[in-house]
């Protein structure tokens, strides 16, 4: 009892602040992040895509075709390079090659994405469009197919295009779109049906407002906005002990009330009432652009449609995320609630490479500093390179710039069968040691943006939790800017900052 008495005493001390005037000199943020909220991830809350009709057919879910006759799968595996390619039928097991993503055009309509990228069309053979070839890279109304389910078994479909006909499988493995029997009994007998396979998929925003629809999907995510963070979670955030709140929003929020489709307006509006609930009760807002177009690291939290990775590889896009950047500092500059902007979450390489990054950043800093010289900048490291001082260079020659690193002892082998004592050593240690590594006087302040008390650890205890927590907290309070705990509410206990505190894991 003495040791977890110690233990809620030491949280509180973590925990404490004075109405939320600090000195700015001492001022260390201890936040918590509104994930989940004004950037799906279906994981966080998976009963938002409930209503969707076909969900297991959203953006980006890899789909497997194996013929019910023949028994092999539809593969683009004789694409050449700069040309297309026959879909033949011809594999007995599914891989690359025969997976293709779905790109949503309705409940029932679809674009098929091969792994070259090009979707799958209807081919012209003589004077008809009955073959099946991979060739447009954007796709169009002959690379849209309806797929049609049976009834009492979704896993068994018939594919139509738009010439009325079929996809069917013939003799040597041909493929073609030409079988016009409309009735069937979906026996195996029957080279027009398929049995599907699905693999992996996402539940980012992109799949929740192009699965509903241009109809349904503000009357959600409205709903959604205006009931999932309210008035109250900011009172509880301040009653807790916490000083701040790190907000992740999208790209499309700049474009409110008429974003692009398939997202939709109203979150805007949802982040100005952050603001007034923030300043009502005493806390800073970090506000964090999580996804930015194109998607900087392909997670469905970056809003990517199909897990490409596409932002930075144009100026455009590049341009078009100062252009968020700039417009949420004009809003939020004067507000006094403002803390800091986070430029970019989590950026994976290599697939956005250094120089892209740093270019991105010093544009997007001047945004900032266009319309606040207070406002702390932060910059998010990449995912992936062992490196973590590799924007010190550019944050030396900034003002107010703030380095943000993410702390999961998850996600990588290295923790894998890892027992309890084992976390907790590698946070006192690795951690601690990676946090002094990066910290130094004249540079740049360090925030641990994202951590949890979460592990892989079958049947740990409460007592272990609070243990792991502890150390966390006793390794972070050396960050020079702070930390944010994700999330605030979540499905999966432990993820909630919320559940943690009234299940009496953390205690303020």
């Amino acid at each position: 009892m003495a040791t977890i008495k110690c233990f809620f005493i030491l949280l509180s001390c973590f925990f404490s602040i004075s109405n939320g005037r600090i000195p700015p000199a001492e001022f260390r943020v201890k936040a918590v992040n509104l994930g989940g909220w004004l950037v799906t991830e279906g994981w966080i809350k998976p009963s938002l895509f409930d209503g969707i009709h076909n969900k297991d057919l959203l953006d980006g879910t890899g789909i497997q075709f194996k013929s019910a006759k023949s028994g092999k799968y539809l593969s683009a595996e004789t694409f050449k390079i700069g040309g297309s390619a026959k879909i033949v039928a011809k594999k007995t097991s599914a891989a690359e090659w025969e997976t293709f993503k779905l790109w949503r055009v309705d409940s029932s309509n679809y674009n098929f994405r091969a792994a070259n990228t090009q979707f799958l069309a209807l081919g012209l053979d003589g004077k008809q469009f009955l073959s099946l070839i991979t060739v447009a890279k954007d796709p169009t109304i002959w690379e849209t197919f309806e797929i049609i389910r049976k009834a009492d078994d979704l896993n068994r479909v018939r594919i139509k295009g738009l010439n009325g006909f079929f996809w069917q499988v013939k003799s040597e493995g041909v493929v073609t779109a030409d079988w016009d029997r409309f009735n069937t009994t979906w026996g195996d007998d029957d080279p027009s049906v398929f049995l599907i396979t699905t693999v992996g998929g996402y539940q980012g925003e992109y799949q929740v407002t192009n699965g509903y629809g241009p109809v349904t999907a503000p009357q959600v995510m409205k709903e959604h906005w205006n009931t999932y963070i309210v008035e109250n979670d900011f009172k509880f955030i301040a009653e807790n002990g916490l000083n701040a709140v790190r907000i992740p929003v999208g790209w499309w929020i700049a474009s409110d009330p008429n974003p692009p489709k398939p997202f939709v307006g109203g979150s805007l509006q949802a982040l100005d009432n952050a603001f007034l609930w923030a300043q009502k009760y005493g806390l800073k807002v970090i506000i964090d652009l999580h996804a930015a177009p194109g998607s900087q690291n392909g997670m469905e939290h970056s809003a990517t449609r199909d897990g490409s990775l596409e932002w930075g590889l144009t100026d455009e896009s590049i341009q078009q995320t100062v252009a968020v950047i700039d417009f949420l500092a004009a809003r939020y500059a004067k507000n006094p609630s403002l803390l800091a902007v986070e430029l970019l979450n989590e950026p994976l390489a290599p697939g956005v490479a250094l120089d892209t990054l740093t270019r991105y950043y010093r544009d997007a800093y001047d945004a900032v500093r266009k319309h606040s010289s207070t406002a702390y900048v932060i910059l998010s490291n990449r995912l992936g390179p062992a490196d973590h001082t590799e924007l010190f260079a550019l944050a030396s020659v900034l003002t107010k710039p703030v380095i943000d690193v993410h702390y999961y002892n998850l996600f990588s082998t290295i923790f894998t069968n890892m027992t309890v004592q084992q976390h907790i050593d590698y946070v006192k240690t690795n951690r601690t040691a990676e946090l002094a590594s990066i910290t130094s006087p004249n540079g740049p302040k360090i925030f641990v943006g994202e951590w949890v008390a979460e592990w892989d650890v079958k049947g740990a205890t409460r007592q272990d939790y609070q243990a792991f927590a502890r150390a966390q907290l006793h390794a972070y309070e050396k960050a020079t800017f702070g930390w944010a705990y994700w999330t605030l509410k979540n499905v999966k206990e432990h993820w909630s900052l919320e559940w943690m505190i009234n299940n009496g894991y953390l205690k303020a």
